[in-house]
């Protein structure tokens, strides 16, 4: 883009290539709801005004003469016009190339074009989560202009003009006051956006709660109430819906909502909402947690949009307004974050709402269920990070079980209220999912005793759970460790193999494989598989090192340790063959194909080609004529 040497007072930029595509993406895409757009620019609007009624705390310069902050729309519905301007910051000629120019977000198209692929509609919700909100406008006009002046010093007035196939001007105007006009022609086919009553409906829709007055005509259409300074008796569910969906950019109610008023060595009220799902950019990057937090104001003025120290990262998903009276209007960011009084409010934010979570876990099990799918993994990083609050949340950590169905979730106090009589452990298996970790041979054994086993099949787990040594004085164990003791359960008589036939066979894996392995040992918790795979120790699981490898993580597999279950058809009959002629070439082939056959249930087998010729090997020398 180059805006050097311009030969005319009108000069035209070019989009950079990737804007050009998300504008065709959000034109000529199906969307579920076009009057977003009205939506997106009255948000746009409020921000703008947000900023130079914060910036006007300690520059009055930046109001003079123009205190009465507002937003109005003018609709012409015999010329299809629309009309929607605010005094608020305006913009520079830099900042309209940054911010009418550009893609906000990095990331942004490639998601949205993945949803195209998957032929999923593009819900208008996921316009204000990634910050494109503007373009929106291409829904329902072929050209927008916009013209704006920053409420800098000696700042001059623009004019941006773009029908949004890939370029667009911009050019120097005489525009007495700060802030910005945005006008267009509708559509024909949006022509029901220039009449009264449907602006109107979507103003209260999606903007009732915008912190400014919204004038269409003569007439202010939002009400401008703030609800978390309302008594929690004085709310009604319909109204706080509503504004939750202002301020969130949902279309769904909130899950539930927390209202907040505490006074004392800090004084604040706050109302906080629990959303439906987890919005797409936080399901797309995890990362986003870091820059999110309820909004800020102090004495009813927002502070901050978004702010990321009132809450852990683990509960950011949460949404909401926290109002105090107890910072400066005027304070900074470095202060906001270093404050005493951020510190409390976070402290106290914090303990509320995991009793909220718990209150929702005894008292409406089905919306903490809903709640628990949607973000459990979230809230499950708190266990590493969280240390003050760790015995609540994991009162609060559900999981799925050999004795639960699909879905289904049991808690540690209730696995511990079920234990056997003589259970000394709490046993959980990880794996990718529910299906696979039931089939594993390591199972066998609790299955065929009736021992509950959790089932973890959330990635997170691997890294959270490990971290919790102990459960009311019970150790937590993974059932592919091999320290747990069979000892009780040493199989008798015929079953197993005498000792001078034991030794042997297990010696004969030992032989052949080698230091692919850390050991060969005799299995007591198989009852159907003939071998299995087990973590030492101080090993990490297998579904740990999955997950090492897939974080790139530079670390060695770890040996593991191969289990020979001595009373299966197949190891006896291999120490048969043995007795019968040490140098038959199929101990080998079974002993490979044992081994690589319990690489596979443990998602470590690289190469299937050896497996498969060997498969062919043995099926030959079973189907041979005798």
């Amino acid at each position: 883009m180059n805006n050097s040497n311009p030969v005319s007072p009108v000069q035209e930029f070019e989009y950079k290539a990737e804007m050009k595509q998300l504008l065709d993406l959000i034109v000529h895409s199906l969307y579920t709801h076009p009057e977003i757009f009205l939506r997106e620019l009255i948000s746009n609007a409020s921000d703008a005004l947000a900023k130079v009624r914060f910036g006007a705390l300690t520059d009055q310069t930046l109001t003079e003469g123009d205190s009465d902050l507002g937003i109005r729309i003018t609709i012409d519905p015999e010329e299809l016009t629309f009309v929607i301007e605010d005094n608020g910051i305006g913009m520079t000629e830099e900042e309209l190339i940054t911010n009418l120019g550009t893609v906000a977000k990095s990331g942004t198209l490639g998601f949205m074009q993945a949803l195209k692929e998957q032929q999923k509609e593009l819900d208008g919700n996921l316009i204000g989560q990634f910050g494109v909100g503007f373009y929106s406008v291409f829904m329902v006009t072929d050209e927008v202009t916009v013209e704006t002046r920053s409420a800098k010093t000696d700042s001059e007035g623009y004019r941006w003009k773009s029908a949004g196939q890939g370029t667009y001007t911009i050019e120097k105007i005489d525009k007495p006051g700060r802030g910005t006009k945005i006008f267009f022609k509708l559509k024909e086919e949006s022509k029901e956006f220039a009449e009264e009553y449907r602006v109107e409906h979507i103003i209260k829709k999606y903007s009732n709660f915008v912190d400014f007055p919204i004038r269409l005509g003569d007439k202010q259409v939002n009400s401008m109430t703030a609800l978390w300074q309302r008594s929690k008796s004085e709310l009604k569910d319909e109204e706080v819906n509503e504004f939750y969906k202002f301020i969130a950019n949902d279309f769904q109610d909130p899950l539930d909502y927390l209202h907040v008023s505490v006074e004392g060595m800090v004084s604040f009220k706050a109302l906080l909402f629990l959303p439906k799902e987890a919005p797409m950019d936080l399901l797309y990057r995890q990362s986003e947690l870091e820059n999110r937090g309820p909004q800020l104001y102090v004495k009813k003025v927002m502070i901050q949009h978004e702010c990321r120290d009132l809450l852990p990262e683990y509960l950011r998903f949460i949404g909401g307004v926290v109002d105090t009276e107890d910072l400066s209007l005027n304070v900074s960011r470095e202060i906001v974050q270093s404050s005493p009084v951020m510190s409390k409010i976070r402290q106290i934010l914090t303990g509320k709402i995991l009793g909220w979570f718990e209150t929702l876990a005894k008292e409406q099990p089905e919306k903490f269920r809903t709640f628990y799918k949607a973000f459990g993994p979230i809230v499950k990083i708190g266990l590493n990070t969280d240390f003050t609050n760790r015995d609540k949340l994991i009162e609060l950590l559900r999981f799925e079980s050999t004795k639960t169905a699909e879905e289904e979730y049991v808690t540690l106090k209730e696995y511990i209220g079920r234990m056997q009589e003589d259970q000394k452990e709490i046993y959980y298996h990880s794996g990718s999912n529910r299906s696979q970790l039931l089939a594993h041979p390591n199972l066998e054994y609790f299955q065929d005793k009736g021992i509950e086993v959790l089932l973890l099949s959330d990635p997170v787990d691997v890294f959270v759970i490990p971290s919790i040594s102990e459960y009311e004085k019970k150790p937590l164990k993974s059932i592919e460790k091999a320290d747990i003791d069979f000892s009780a359960e040493k199989k008798a008589g015929s079953e197993s193999l005498p000792e001078n036939l034991l030794q042997p066979v297990l010696g004969l894996f030992r032989e052949k494989l080698g230091d692919r392995i850390e050991d060969v040992v005799e299995s007591h918790r198989l009852v159907t598989s003939p071998v299995t795979l087990v973590s030492g120790k101080d090993a990490l699981d297998s579904q740990m090192e999955r997950m090492m490898k897939m974080m790139q993580t530079e670390m060695p597999a770890g040996k593991k340790i191969l289990e020979v279950n001595t009373a299966h058809p197949i190891i006896r009959n291999l120490s048969g063959m043995y007795m019968a002629n040490a140098a038959n070439p199929l101990i080998s082939i079974v002993i490979e194909q044992l081994y690589d056959g319990a690489l596979l249930h443990e998602g470590g087998l690289d190469s299937t080609t050896a497996f498969l010729s060997r498969m062919n090997d043995l099926i030959e020398a079973a189907t041979l004529q005798r």
